[in-house]
């Protein structure tokens, strides 16, 4: 492992100290690798002081909440008669990073089979992309996105190994990959992403998704086949049902709140399924969730031995690489959303078979929303709403997310609330009547958790959320409900017991709910009921909001709308067989117009949900800032728009979309900042004024140091289009016939009775038209003519080419970068993409024409209109150059630029009908020179200063 790629040096004090313990290891080496000298022993004199020279406050000296403390001494679970849990959770802000699995000496870490398959399998199941392994005497790390086996060989996996004897030459690599700077400096998480195309890597949730997809499709076949009479929406309910109770209770297990082993016991003896029900029915009395409803139907199915014997199996050692007391929620979140992205189907047979839903396949997959992005949305709305307020003022806080696919932003702030909790109860002045009233309970040293009804009770309070899809519905409550379950143990949860007479969980159908966020009964106003079908009309699912939520309507509404709502456009939902639920959002929400995106309609649903003190935030593409559909959303939203956040173009993967995040308060807010997400951390990047909503902007522009200078253009108060007059140029008409005259014919065979001129891109040049390189010949009634009048334009093709009519025109090319020329000759030009610019007054023309062919012009067109921009170049329109801004100009600045430009136009003609190759370059460097010095005018006449000028020639480049 070479240290040259790390930037991260550390410390000589640190260097020196280390030194200092080698030695002393090294000087007693016999006695610390007998048998005697244990682990505790081990972690006290060598682990816990190497991991303090890498900055860690292993101790809590600053005595942090549990929930914030640096390095967690996992408490030990007994499973298999074996200690479980690692020895050390490394964390920044609570969120873990890394664990360290601690031996004694005497344990051969280098060829310890168990030891490496014990310290990957936590690691790989909750989700950590490296962990260690050592005894202080042998230090290994290993790249735990590889899925563990448990003959795997100790090398498996290992990407570093050092001898203690070796620390101080590799201590650099050490310090810059697992110190607290290097996580903080973001050096760990680049050697993550350097090697995350590792061969062999597999992290958890897409090989655990692969195990319950497997499941899924192994349980439908088999129901469907021995349960003839079972339609095709309850078999998805309930092999979703079924495997949903499974992992609760295996995570349970795991947890030590049920028995280890209790499902695998029942695989002996046959007739699972009935021994399987009679488990959830146990589970019911305990934990008093809707997840173990008691459901007749569901009880009486038949379901062969086989199968469940396949999945129970799979879930215990030595099959199952996965620790579930250490699977995060989020990362269960993360499977089901791509598991709710398939659904069970029947054939004609009854076959079961399970395909991809037509709604996903046409958005290229699911997409679940980063970690990151949850925390960003949650910190900047739930974190703002509840600053400073006591536990009794947080439990009327209420936050909804009315899109919430699997929960992820649920869960985020469940989270959130947890810890704003916790931290208030354990400040010094409340730690004692939080402890009093069972708010909270000492698990350790310094160590405070919540109890489990306190977390029931702020679940209730505080968390609600609606999907139209049912599966959805489940997942969501299932994921809260294993939050709730988190670090939580036998001891923990007896606290409930101890205190109250209520059951372990709490039932949600309050809280979560199913229904179509957007479509209520008024769908089905004037329409016949005997129309729809039973599955079309839980496809249309109406949601009833002030009925569902009535209490929190009655206080006000919602405190915080977060999430990520679908993206559909409008003629995506008609092609999918949805226009009546397009025609009906179209009709009941003002803001989806022209081929509106369905997340609009969200917002404007979740804004009208929100009391007169609250916020919503969701991540969505950035289209409506930049595409025309977005109009009404920028006019009607613009007093409320508080921020807006660049999340990044590769948020989700594989999906090529800009992301960004935006945050619109009940309240006016006067000003609009905007941020950009770099690391995980918001930085701000502008604070500007509204206006700059009014038109859209390109993404760069907005978060980036273009926006002061595409808001300077814009302040000049006159246009071209107040000077001169702006055409689109002739449309080609199918009819039309042109072709090559006479094979290397010169401009001279030109015959204006028989020919016109034409000119394409290929033919314009910046200030020339490089026209005469290809003739064409015009032919009888076969003709370009105006997109608006074919009879004018053959009336002005008539007296084109006499020299009293002819009117100059500026020629801009179409669909490329912008290049223009003066035309004096009755040129005609094809395509709708290409303008004319005309006016009597040929002095303007120059001047606008020098404009035009500057840096500024190019770079300003692009920044400002991203929807028209068409690989390298600009798709140019008559509104774009109609309303390109004017400085007022003086007589002599006037004439300098039309000076310059008819200087460029000598030289250019004079370039082109040039023979000799040392000719063409003495021309080619005046023209530089010469664009050089029209370019410094235009900045000259636009105020540019010099940072300004940098950006734009940096742009450009």
């Amino acid at each position: 492992m070479k240290n040259d790629k790390f930037s991260i040096t550390a410390p000589r004090k640190s260097t020196h100290k280390l030194r200092e313990l080698v030695d002393l290891f090294e000087r007693n080496e016999k006695q610390y690798t007998s048998g005697a000298y244990d682990e505790a022993n081990t972690k006290i004199d060598f682990i816990d002081k190497f991991f303090e020279l890498l900055d860690w406050d292993v101790r809590n000296e600053q005595q942090f909440a549990e929930a914030y403390r640096e390095v967690v001494r996992e408490d030990k679970v007994k499973i298999e008669g074996k200690q479980k849990a690692p020895d050390y959770s490394f964390r920044i802000g609570g969120t873990r990073k890394f664990f360290v699995e601690a031996k004694k000496p005497s344990v051969n870490i280098k060829n310890n089979i168990s030891a490496a398959y014990q310290l990957r399998r936590y690691a790989y199941s909750a989700k950590l992309p490296l962990s260690i392994l050592t005894d202080f005497q042998e230090f290994a790390v290993y790249d735990t996105r590889i899925k563990p086996r448990p003959r795997d060989n100790a090398s498996i996996g290992r990407i570093f190994y050092c001898k203690f004897d070796a620390y101080p030459e590799n201590f650099d690599y050490i310090f810059s990959t697992f110190s607290k700077e290097a996580i903080l400096k973001g050096s760990f998480d680049k050697y993550v992403l350097d090697t995350k195309k590792k061969k062999g890597t597999s992290e958890v949730d897409k090989e655990f998704l692969k195990l319950i997809e497997g499941w899924r499709s192994e349980l439908a076949k088999n129901i469907a086949i021995r349960n003839k009479e079972i339609d095709l929406y309850n078999l998805n309910i309930a092999v979703q049902r079924i495997i949903d109770r499974i992992i609760f209770l295996r995570i349970a297990e795991d947890r030590n709140i049920e028995e280890y082993g209790a499902l695998e016991k029942i695989k002996k003896d046959g007739n699972l399924y009935k021994k399987l029900d009679g488990t959830f029915q146990q589970a019911r009395k305990k934990y008093d969730s809707s997840l173990f409803l008691n459901e007749a139907w569901l009880s009486d199915l038949v379901i062969d031995d086989d199968v469940l014997t396949g999945i129970i199996k799979s879930l215990y050692y030595p099959e199952s690489p996965y620790e579930f007391s250490v699977l995060p929620v989020e990362i269960l979140g993360n499977i089901y959303e791509q598991f709710l992205g398939k659904v069970i189907i029947l054939t004609a047979s009854r076959q079961a078979r399970i395909q991809e839903k037509p709604e996903v396949k046409k958005a290229g997959g699911v997409y679940y929303t980063p970690q990151y992005i949850v925390d960003h949305i949650v910190e900047n709305t739930v974190g703002e709403i509840i600053n400073g307020k006591t536990p009794n003022r947080m439990s009327q806080i209420r936050i909804l997310d009315p899109a919430c696919g699997s929960g992820s932003f649920l869960i985020g702030a469940y989270n959130y609330l947890m810890k704003s909790y916790l931290d208030y109860y354990t400040k010094e002045n409340n730690l004692k009547t939080a402890l009093r009233k069972h708010k909270i309970y000492q698990a350790g040293e310094n160590n405070y958790k919540l109890t489990i009804n306190e977390k029931r009770e702020i679940l209730l309070n505080n968390v609600f959320g609606v999907d139209i899809d049912i599966q959805a519905v489940e997942v969501t409550k299932l994921s809260l409900l294993l939050k709730l379950m988190e670090d939580e143990n036998a001891e923990s949860a007896g606290q409930l017991f101890k205190y109250s007479d209520l059951t372990l969980l709490p039932n949600l159908s309050n809280n979560i709910k199913c229904g179509n966020s957007l479509i209520s009964k008024e769908f089905f106003e004037n329409k016949n009921l005997s129309l729809f079908n039973t599955d079309e009309m839980r496809k249309i699912n109406p949601f009833e909001w002030s009925e569902e939520f009535k209490e929190v309507f009655d206080k006000g509404g919602f405190d915080a709308v977060i999430g990520n709502p679908p993206y559909i456009d409008s003629e995506g939902m008609v092609k999918s067989g949805q226009k009546q639920i397009r025609d009906f959002i179209s009709d009941s929400y003002e803001m989806a117009k022209g081929n509106w995106d369905i997340y609009i309609a969200f917002i404007e649903r979740g804004f009208s949900f929100l009391n007169k003190n609250g916020a919503l935030s969701y991540i969505t593409p950035d289209k409506w800032l930049v595409k025309p559909f977005g109009d009404e959303i920028r006019k009607k939203m613009i007093k409320h728009i508080c921020t807006i956040t660049h999340a990044g173009r590769n948020v989700f993967e594989n999906a090529k979309v800009d992301s960004i995040i935006t945050k619109i308060s009940k309240k006016t807010c006067n000003k609009l900042s905007t941020y950009v997400l770099e690391n995980g951390k918001k930085l701000l990047k502008n604070s500007v004024d509204k206006k700059i909503l009014k038109a859209p902007y390109k993404l760069d522009s907005l978060f980036g140091d273009h926006l002061g200078l595409i808001m300077k253009v814009d302040s000049f108060p006159a246009t071209i289009g107040s000077i001169a007059i702006c055409e689109n140029a002739c449309a080609t008409s199918d009819a039309y016939k042109l072709k090559p005259l006479v094979k290397n014919s010169s401009v001279d065979n030109f015959n204006e009775e028989r020919h016109f001129k034409i000119v394409n891109t290929g033919t314009i040049d910046k200030f020339f038209s490089k026209w005469g390189n290809r003739e064409m010949t015009y032919l009888g009634d076969k003709y370009l003519f105006p997109v608006a009048d074919k009879k004018a334009f053959l009336n002005e093709f008539k007296n084109s080419y006499s020299k009293k009519t002819v009117k100059p025109k500026i020629i801009i090319k179409g669909l490329t970068l912008l290049d223009a020329f003066i035309d004096e000759s009755g040129v005609y030009i094809p395509g709708k993409s290409t303008l004319i610019i005309t006016s009597k007054d040929i002095e303007k023309l120059k001047l606008i024409l020098g404009i035009l062919n500057s840096k500024l012009a190019q770079f300003y067109l692009k920044e400002k209109y991203p929807s028209s921009s068409y690989n390298q170049g600009i798709n140019f329109t008559k509104e774009m150059i109609d309303n390109f801004p004017i400085p007022e100009i003086s007589r002599p600045e006037r004439r300098k630029i039309v000076d310059l430009v008819e200087q460029m136009i000598e030289v250019k003609e004079q370039f082109y009908l040039a023979d000799s190759d040392a000719d063409k370059n003495a021309l080619q460097q005046k023209i530089e020179i010469m664009d050089g010095q029209i370019n410094k005018e235009v900045y000259r006449l636009f105020r540019m200063d010099n940072n300004e000028i940098k950006i734009i020639e940096e742009g450009i480049n």
